[in-house]
């Protein structure tokens, strides 16, 4: 890969301060095993390091196209998969969600009461598509009934030997933790949107993802299962022990993700690179179009990246529980990803407008449309509220910016 920090309005000297800080903070004392950084700017790579080593137990080093389990940036790709369904004129956002799933035309609110006791009620208005871009669907990650919440950040209620199809089916029995539009949780309502693709194009997700934005893109290592020959390619995966310790929890050997899932999630399934996410997050500040091929125009994306939340709002105002993959506070929320109010609304060196989302395993990126700047940044470490990675890498990055 050619990197050119001067074509991107970068100093060299300034940008290297991420390795050193990544190798002293975190390579060296163990706190992750390997890592993978890439900035771009004005279309240009100006920075694009591997560090550490791809599992504890070997001495071999991260690799430049090593392929990472981006979990939760998944959901950005799983969003433009259906608006590219939108642009064809298949649904308005408005829309309501039984248009396309006829059986959750009867779902109901499960509202709590002052002692504590639950009653079903009507939802003040039919859940819609734009609910379930903005995870404001009144789903969640777990089950509500009217004697229990079981919430559950990972999984939730899904089963990775069901499809789809299934999964949805399941969820037409689940009670709704609030009124649609009125609150924001994270939750599996992307997953119902990789339904979505499957309903209205008639296509398996996978498929429809294949045609319609990796192959025409140029991301070839971007999928929902690792073949045999790129086994090399592919790290370990560690959570953090209450010691401070690492442990192994996903051996690259014997993990599931060597074979295809019925389940394909689309708020959490994916495999990528550091290379391929760039060709996604570059077609997306660019207007949604990369090398001539043209995912999506130029006023869906503006769209996309505007702040939907009522009022003009931000998540510290509608989110339910701690948990999203980024901060709360002057952080508004599109259709599909997190939307930064301002630097000092969020108290973080940046700029208004920029679109952003993470992963479990502690992958993140940042789209910065008024910087034309791109941030991606892989490891392999759960959860991913362990390190503040996005924070310390917006410190050294847009000090950097010397044009």
């Amino acid at each position: 890969m050619k990197i050119n920090p001067d074509a991107a309005g970068l100093d060299e000297a300034r940008l290297e301060r991420i390795t050193e800080h990544l190798r002293r903070n975190y390579i060296e004392p163990g706190k992750i095993a390997g890592c993978q950084t890439l900035v771009a700017r004005h279309g240009h790579v100006a920075y694009f390091r591997s560090q550490g080593r791809m599992r504890l137990d070997q001495d071999r080093a991260v690799r430049d196209d090593t392929i990472w389990r981006i979990y939760s940036m998944t959901k950005p790709i799983t969003s433009v998969a259906l608006m590219t369904l939108y642009e064809h004129g298949h649904f308005q956002l408005t829309d309501p969600v039984h248009r396309f799933i006829p059986e959750w035309r009867d779902l109901k609110v499960s509202e709590k009461d002052e002692d504590g006791s639950r009653r079903l009620v009507e939802p003040e208005r039919p859940m819609n598509v734009r609910d379930l871009l903005m995870h404001m669907s009144g789903l969640s990650y777990g089950r509500v009934t009217l004697t229990t919440e079981q919430p559950s950040a990972d999984l939730g209620l899904r089963d990775w030997s069901m499809t789809l199809e299934e999964f949805v089916h399941q969820l037409s029995d689940v009670h709704l933790r609030f009124h649609p539009g009125t609150r924001w949780l994270y939750s599996s309502s992307t997953d119902v949107c990789g339904r979505l693709v499957e309903i209205i194009s008639g296509r398996r997700f996978d498929t429809y993802l294949d045609e319609e934005i990796f192959r025409p893109l140029g991301m070839p290592d971007t999928a929902f299962h690792l073949p045999d020959d790129k086994l090399d390619r592919f790290p370990a995966n560690y959570s953090r022990r209450g010691d401070k310790t690492l442990a192994l929890v996903d051996d690259p050997d014997t993990s599931a993700y060597r074979k295809p899932r019925a389940f394909l999630s689309g708020g959490g399934g994916l495999l990528s690179t550091s290379v391929d996410y760039l060709r996604f997050c570059q077609m997306l500040l660019n207007g949604g179009e990369l090398d001539g091929v043209r995912v999506l125009g130029r006023k869906t994306i503006e769209l996309m990246r505007q702040n939907h939340l009522p009022g003009g709002g931000d998540l510290r105002q509608f989110a339910i529980g701690p948990f999203g993959e980024t901060g709360f506070d002057g952080v508004g929320f599109g259709l599909g990803f997190a939307v930064s109010l301002g630097p000092v609304q969020t108290a973080s060196i940046g700029s208004a407008g920029e679109h952003y989302w993470g992963g479990a395993a502690s992958t993140i990126f940042w789209i910065d449309p008024v910087e034309d700047l791109v941030v991606i940044f892989m490891t392999q470490l759960m959860p991913s509220a362990t390190f503040n990675f996005r924070g310390q890498l917006r410190t050294l990055v847009y000090p950097a910016i010397v044009d």
